[in-house]
């Protein structure tokens, strides 16, 4: 799924924003465009909501269901403690997952772009493409690429898990549940996002 919407990603935004820029005449601001629209914020946030309507609604329903099978208080009983034993592991993995997924994602969406770009013709060589992106991109790109992508891991884990633990659900709540979780990972990621906008602003 991060290889076919990379190479979508690609083939939308990056081989038609080339092909235009080359012409207007305006190459000197393909980096700026490329980073700003791939790395910084759909490659992020696409990644995000991949992982949260994969892995994400896959933790809800596991955990609720969990829950009101009484698993849950089983754990409690032999001692194990549910947050530590179910949570924690969910939610740095989540965390790395993501970050993972989103260099991955935007890898290919840039090679693959040049790719299309490459077959409508435009007279750009790969040398002066990567050079303008590497021109591009600052220190503070890195950081905040790493901090956004972890913040998004952090939430949808920390929402998902939650409704599948926070209360004693019966089977039938689960799919509501779902519901929930997701809107909540997704407004909470947009405004984390909007957020991470204001500071790329102000940097």
């Amino acid at each position: 799924m991060i290889v076919f919407l990379g190479l979508a990603l690609g083939l939308v935004i990056i081989g038609q924003t080339v092909s235009l820029l080359t012409r207007v005449g305006a190459n000197s601001l393909l980096g700026t465009v490329m980073v700003t629209t791939v790395v910084r914020e759909l490659g992020p946030l696409l990644t995000g909501l991949i992982v949260l309507s994969r892995s994400g609604t896959a933790t809800v329903i596991e955990l609720g269901t969990a829950r009101a099978l009484g698993e849950v208080e089983a754990l409690e009983v032999l001692g194990i403690d549910p947050i530590h034993y179910l949570v924690v592991p969910r939610v740095l993995g989540t965390a790395l997952g993501i970050f993972s997924l989103t260099v991955y994602f935007i890898l290919v969406a840039l090679i693959s772009g040049y790719f299309w770009a490459f077959l409508q013709n435009v007279p750009l060589t790969p040398a002066d493409y990567f050079q303008q992106l590497a021109g591009a991109l600052r220190g503070m790109d890195f950081v905040l690429l790493a901090l956004k992508t972890l913040s998004f891991g952090v939430i949808i884990a920390v929402v998902t898990c939650y409704y599948g633990l926070a209360q004693p659900l019966r089977l039938e709540h689960v799919s509501r549940a779902t519901v929930r979780a997701v809107a909540q990972s997704v407004i909470a990621c947009v405004l984390v996002d909007a957020l991470f906008i204001v500071i790329y602003l102000l940097a």
